[in-house]
């Protein structure tokens, strides 16, 4: 399994691996794909990186900037990540977090917000903070990792792109 940036050529790919991830989810709006290229378009995805496997792209997962309070803290968002359903539960999802997650930390992020499942993302260092905020959604899904610097305070939102449909 290969964990590399996007290219040009995947683009098509990660909009269907995107749409069958998402197909069964019942949480999901079904706009996963629609924002990834909401964010493509907006030049907002600060890291796009795609699990490819036997020259086929498997997964897929986006982090893109984030506001805290109005303001850009170094702050960013992981999401959407997914895994065509014939390579989930075989570590696809937690490759491209930790890969990714590392990247955001060479590029110098201060840290990473997600909108998810607790029990999953908390073995990658995410913990629920109070303190930060994002109104739409059940708070306790809404989790941070730090990597550098005190945790910030506020509310936050995510770019625009997050508003595709």
């Amino acid at each position: 399994m290969e964990i590399r940036p996007e290219e040009t050529t995947d683009i098509e790919s990660i909009r269907q691996v995107t749409k069958v991830a998402f197909t069964a989810v019942p949480y999901s709006s079904q706009t996963e794909s629609a924002i990834i290229d909401g964010l493509r378009e907006a030049d907002a995805l600060t890291l796009s990186l795609v699990a490819v496997q036997d020259d086929y792209v498997v997964g897929h997962i986006a982090f893109s900037p984030i506001t805290i309070d109005e303001t850009n803290q170094g702050w960013y968002g992981l999401g959407p990540v997914s895994v065509h359903p014939d390579y989930q539960n075989r570590g696809v999802g937690g490759m491209l977090i930790r890969e990714g997650l590392h990247q955001l930390v060479e590029l110098g992020a201060k840290g990473c917000v997600v909108l998810g499942e607790p029990g999953y993302y908390k073995r990658f260092g995410f913990e629920y903070d109070n303190a930060l905020r994002y109104e739409a959604a059940p708070a306790d899904y809404f989790m941070r990792i730090v990597f550098e610097g005190p945790a910030p305070t506020g509310h936050v939102a995510y770019h625009a792109g997050f508003n595709a449909r």
